[in-house]
């Protein structure tokens, strides 16, 4: 069966999904998106996503493409014409399609796409066995905290990432880890979680939101600090929390084993505890 997309108001076989050359999305990465999880057929933290959607369409003073049930509905529409179990709806706005001018189009209407992409979240092998990260400088723009889809930089992160032989690559700007490629980055010392704070270095992970309330509940303590490479590299655990990989763990860090070089235990007990309240969602 064909895999069904989404494309303004219409759901087609993603071989006639088509977006107009003139997409500002297409010419300016004027759009911004999320990714939202889904286990058992069932949308993972739908509402956090959607209120950072909310909140990138205002900074970038972009119109929502929809009604927010309307938004809702076409991700469940999209989830059955699919049969999705398991695996992401990755969604896109953007400011829509116009004659190309830097300057904001009047009067035009937001484009919306979206698709399903299966994956496994629940039993990744990686989360077993852990996974390896380098570092890489940070050259992105300072709105991180927007989820735009610009993400040339990213791409270019992850890239050498892949070329070194690790998953991820943690971007680091003035000495200081901020965040990975396409997650959210920690460590661990004792019995203490260490992470950035958020500002608009980093994006507002919907997982580490998550994360950050499940730990509260099971006592797991949380500092939020700046930390370095080198702090990584003497930490007794890492892990990165996205919305595809949930909490993952870090075994190396630029070719340094982290702890022992497996997952550790306060890693291993977060991503229970996530994976617990996801298979309820």
């Amino acid at each position: 069966m064909p895999r069904i997309a989404y494309v303004n108001g219409q759901y087609l076989p993603e071989s006639e999904a088509k977006v107009s050359i003139f997409d500002r999305g297409f010419l300016f990465a004027d759009g911004v998106y999320e990714v939202t999880p889904i286990v058992n057929g069932k949308l993972v933290d739908y509402d956090a996503h959607m209120e950072r959607l909310d909140r990138s369409l205002r900074e970038l003073r972009m119109a929502w493409p929809c009604t927010k049930d309307e938004l809702r509905a076409m991700h469940v529409e999209l989830i059955e014409r699919n049969g999705l179990k398991e695996g992401i709806i990755y969604m896109q706005v953007t400011r829509g399609v116009a004659d190309r001018m830097f300057n904001f189009p009047k009067d035009i209407t937001s484009s919306l796409v979206a698709f399903p992409q299966i994956m496994n979240l629940v039993d990744n092998p990686n989360a077993r066995t852990g996974v390896k990260v380098v570092t890489t400088p940070d050259i992105r723009w300072l709105r991180r905290d927007i989820k735009s889809v610009m993400l040339l930089a990213p791409v270019l992160g992850k890239q050498e990432a892949y070329e070194k032989g690790a998953a991820e690559a943690w971007m680091v700007e003035d000495g200081h880890v901020t965040e990975g490629t396409s997650s959210n980055a920690y460590i661990v010392k004792g019995d203490t979680i260490i992470t950035r704070p958020l500002s608009n270095r980093i994006l507002a992970g919907c997982t580490r939101r998550a994360l950050f309330r499940l730990a509260n509940e099971h006592n797991v303590k949380i500092e939020e600090r700046l930390f370095t490479p080198q702090e990584a590299y003497d930490a007794d655990e890492a892990f990165l929390t996205s919305a595809s990989q949930f909490v993952m763990p870090i075994v190396e860090v630029d070719g340094k084993r982290v702890g022992g070089g497996q997952p550790g235990p306060v890693t291993r007990k977060l991503r229970e505890l996530f994976l617990e309240e996801a298979q309820k969602a």
